[in-house]
């Protein structure tokens, strides 16, 4: 992130205050970090255990964006969690998320930086390794992003894709946004039912991954997972094909369905 020109000012790990790491301060809370520095932003890489611990620290100390790409926190913690931030004007990222980089600007978060590049289009993703695999390709294609967000792939995140798409439709730096989802959950159908009633206006174009995917087998993901009969691939692609969304068969597919 240093490399990339993020501004970091601080880190944090109790027991650790008072030194140093690549010439970033570090403190032994957020607390102590942010009576010394303006953040706008806290990403956490704290071990699963004690993630939540983090999450609440950076809300009490005020900060209003807090990337989690720590996998694995137990579901009912991180749904107290995500709640206790809204509450407070925070936003959650993640968790099991890659995080957010936007090209040649910013990136918080563990995305490759050689597979993105400045330009119009927003990219939210379910997938860490697509995110940026879809991201390189539209860059080989001759297309940049304006930013793209991993949301991450566990059954409660922070931030929906419809949130994303949303604030992406209100953006003046992106002209399209492409959607990354995947087996699980009902993202993909809110979204597509928002997009139909009008409430996203910016073309959309969507690839769900999991077509194979034996059901009631959970695959890579804690969310990938369809029970009961929803969160199908064959429900989400109903939901994109009756919205109007134009559908990638394949992530090579999404730079010629952009350009045409």
């Amino acid at each position: 992130m240093l490399k990339y020109g993020t501004k970091i000012v601080a880190g944090v790990t109790p027991g650790k205050g008072g030194t140093q790491v690549n010439s970033v301060p570090v403190y032994d809370t957020v607390k102590d970090a942010m009576k010394e520095h303006e953040a706008d932003a806290s990403i956490i890489f704290v071990p699963a255990r004690y993630a939540v611990d983090a999450i609440y620290e950076a809300v009490d100390a005020g900060i209003k964006l807090i990337v989690t790409i720590t996998e694995h926190i137990p579901v009912l913690d991180m749904a107290r969690a995500i709640k206790y931030a809204r509450a407070r004007g925070a936003r959650i990222i993640g968790p099991n998320c890659p995080g957010i980089i936007a090209p040649e600007e910013s990136l918080v978060g563990i995305l490759p930086a050689r597979a993105f590049k400045k330009g119009k289009i927003g990219i939210v993703s379910r997938s860490g390794t697509l995110t940026y695999e879809v991201s390189e390709l539209l860059k080989n294609s001759g297309m940049g992003q304006s930013t793209v967000i991993g949301i991450g792939g566990d059954p409660i995140i922070g931030t929906s894709t419809l949130e994303v798409a949303k604030m992406f439709d209100q953006d003046p730096e992106t002209e399209k946004i492409v959607v990354i989802g995947e087996i699980g959950g009902t993202m993909e159908e809110r979204l597509a039912e928002a997009y139909k009633r009008g409430e996203i206006k910016k073309p959309i174009i969507a690839y769900i991954a999991g077509m194979t995917a034996p059901r009631e087998k959970r695959m890579g993901h804690a969310g990938a997972v369809v029970y009961m009969g929803m969160g199908t691939f064959e429900s989400k692609i109903r939901a994109f094909k009756e919205a109007g969304i134009p559908i990638a068969n394949t992530p090579y597919d999404i730079p010629k369905l952009l350009l045409s």
